[in-house]
């Protein structure tokens, strides 16, 4: 769960947790179609709530696929990698799946078609460009990088203290902003270079 949306869960925690509290000893203050009342304004609230909080989560998702789009203008694969189509696997069930697909329909990285793939298994991921670990997946860092050890693959994550792991670029949220770490030794131990407008875009670790 990325900052901004495990935020959204404590807040919504703490919310209904007061509104709990206060129902318990304000609604014995009111008649009975006064209670109704409260109730419905209070449950229309709470879904506007999940409503905005699900909207802002999509509006994140579609931050990070733009994000990785964009990460392929200073990156450079080796020349084997440079010809046919552009391959980005996505790791288990994740919205930014949907978002890389609109991207895929409307460019391309140089003269490559981008094709977006998933894969519910390490051992189920082919030859790709990037790789992207949603962090309900990001268990699977390490058997990720032993299936990709010889490939010249940018693995990209969504957790904490990835980038210390073998991830290329980890996404993170700095105040309130999204935002990516990013360590040009373990692109390099891809054999995929990296420009330094890149570097200083991102937070190098």
């Amino acid at each position: 769960m990325s900052n901004m949306s495990y935020g959204g869960v404590i807040f919504f925690t703490s919310l209904k947790k007061n509104i709990n509290f206060n129902l318990n000893f304000d609604f014995l203050l009111f008649t009975n179609p006064m209670r109704k009342h409260m109730k419905r304004i209070i449950f229309l609230f709470l879904a506007f709530f999940l409503l905005y909080s699900g909207s802002a989560l999509a509006q994140n998702e579609k931050f990070k696929a733009l994000f990785m789009y964009n990460f392929t203008k200073y990156l450079e694969w080796p020349e084997n990698y440079r010809q046919g189509d552009f391959i980005v696997t996505v790791v288990g069930d994740s919205p930014i799946i949907d978002e890389l697909k609109v991207i895929a329909q409307k460019k391309k990285v140089g003269f490559q078609p981008i094709v977006v793939k998933k894969a519910t298994s390490a051992n189920q991921i082919g030859k790709s460009h990037i790789v992207f670990i949603p962090e309900s997946r990001s268990g699977m860092l390490n058997e990720v990088k032993s299936q990709l050890a010889t490939n010249s693959t940018v693995i990209i994550t969504d957790k904490d203290g990835s980038i210390e792991k073998g991830a290329a670029i980890n996404y993170v949220v700095t105040g309130g902003r999204q935002m990516f770490e990013i360590s040009r030794s373990n692109l390099e131990a891809s054999n995929v270079k990296v420009g330094a407008d890149l570097l200083s875009l991102g937070i190098s670790k």
